[in-house]
């Protein structure tokens, strides 16, 4: 799949240890391997009936608990976990996509002219939630948190109406093209309109989202009868698509959810592969370590070779204190994904985790391969540099840290590590060259942040 090339108002995310979000992006960027495969063969199709191309458009998941998904300028579409939380089907988040996509190739989120303000709104309740949450204020974090993303998305979101008919147009003209049928557009659109209903929201509220995105009867009305007249409207939803949705919006709703209501929805009566799979994040997250081992367990037991099921009982290995057991199916894992980035990290990670230096070696091998193809991994940076410290390689530590403290927005320090990588770096080499990048694009955001002031 495409290494994601994350807008910069959103770039404060860390690729952490499977599902994974910095703290002070908490209602940022959720990265998963198995989510971002999922959801870039969801889209690929679609993109393609754009006139896209897949490599160059980013599907994009937010830890957001609205029903929402948007564009942000360039060809990002972003999907709120909550919006996957609402839907029943991968055709459901198909229409959805290809709705945005309309967006995209209409060049609205680029003529939108709340974009900037919603830019810096989003980012100073995130800051904010942050600081809150550190102080111990959780209910205080979430609230000012949420208050920002509101604001965020009532300026952000505010396409006019004859954006939206364009990009409801363009999504059915593309889920045509890709042969999709238009149903799970048309039901997922019915579905916003009863959440209206039920929270009271109407053209008349003051809320520049609800009043510039009216979901009216006669709009999905004329979806409706745009979708019966395609020759894919009864043609069946992709089976394959529909069983891996149904065990990634498990996974999801495990790792997002409260665990008492994960455990009401997922019963331990239930062996399905999707209510392990959410029991298991559940009991990780409240440290019952020995419950998320038998759940992966289970599931390993159901499918031996699925590297999502390594991936997970690795991770939860080395979280129970115990990285050497976890090396063996991180190995496999990272394999048998082609060096998928993320699970490679998490090998990388827990090699480093056994301290054993005869492990270093390839810890380092693996990490440099992943981040050549996701540079945008604050944490395998982190650990990169580590090795580099551990071998004595101070430059590179430095230049590593520089990486991984822009991702982070810490200019300050991503300027004084990108100075200390060159001082020891050879003059013109290509780390030497990166390092002034780095210094340069520091610089640049820090005179930025300056004149704002």
């Amino acid at each position: 799949m495409p290494k994601l090339r994350i807008s910069a108002f959103i770039l404060m995310f860390l690729a952490l240890l499977g599902w994974s979000a910095a703290p002070a992006a908490a209602q940022s960027i959720l990265r998963d391997a198995e989510t971002e495969a999922l959801l870039h063969d969801m889209a690929t199709p679609l993109i393609k009936a754009a006139g896209l191309d897949p490599a160059n458009v980013d599907i994009v998941l937010v830890n957001d608990s609205s029903v929402n998904a948007f564009v942000a300028g360039g060809q990002a579409v972003y999907v709120n976990a909550g919006l996957i939380n609402e839907a029943d089907t991968a055709a459901e988040v198909q229409g959805v996509i290809a709705h945005e996509l309309g967006h995209v190739t209409g060049g609205h989120a680029v003529l939108n002219q709340g974009a900037k303000s919603a830019t810096s709104v989003s980012l100073l309740s995130l800051l904010l939630g942050a600081a809150a949450a550190a102080a111990g204020g959780g209910e205080a974090a979430m609230g000012v948190i949420m208050a920002g993303q509101q604001a965020a998305l009532g300026k952000y979101l505010a396409y006019s109406r004859s954006q939206e008919a364009s990009a409801d147009a363009a999504g059915a003209k593309y889920l045509s093209a890709a042969g999709i049928s238009g149903r799970g557009s048309v039901e997922f659109f019915e579905k916003l309109q009863n959440l209206e209903y039920r929270y009271g929201y109407s053209q008349r509220d003051q809320n520049q989202f609800y009043s510039t995105h009216p979901l009216t009867s006669d709009r999905i009305a004329t979806l409706q009868d745009t979708y019966e007249h395609d020759p894919a409207w009864n043609k069946p939803d992709d089976a394959s698509l529909q069983k891996r949705f149904v065990r990634m919006k498990a996974k999801l709703y495990g790792y997002l959810a409260e665990p008492r209501d994960v455990f009401r929805k997922y019963p331990l009566t239930d062996n399905s592969v999707p209510a392990h799979y959410a029991r298991a994040y559940a009991y990780n997250r409240e440290s019952k370590l020995d419950d998320a081992r038998a759940e992966t367990e289970a599931l390993i037991a159901i499918d031996p070779d699925d590297p999502y099921f390594l991936e997970l009982q690795g991770q939860i290995l080395l979280e129970s204190g115990q990285p050497g057991e976890a090396l063996v199916p991180l190995r496999r894992a990272t394999q048998m994904t082609g060096n998928q980035p993320l699970i490679a990290t998490l090998f990388g990670h827990a090699l480093m985790a056994t301290e054993d230096p005869a492990n270093y070696k390839e810890a380092e091998r693996v990490l440099r391969a992943a981040v050549v193809r996701d540079r945008e991994n604050p944490f395998a940076w982190y650990q990169l540099g580590t090795i580099y410290a551990a071998n004595g390689d101070m430059p590179r530590a430095r230049l590593a840290s520089a990486e991984q403290q822009v991702l982070s927005s810490n200019m300050n320090e991503a300027l004084i590590s990108a100075q200390a990588a060159e001082a020891g770096l050879a003059t013109g080499s290509p780390d030497w060259l990166r390092a002034q990048d780095i210094e340069m694009q520091a610089r640049a955001a820090l005179e930025r942040d300056k004149k704002r002031r």
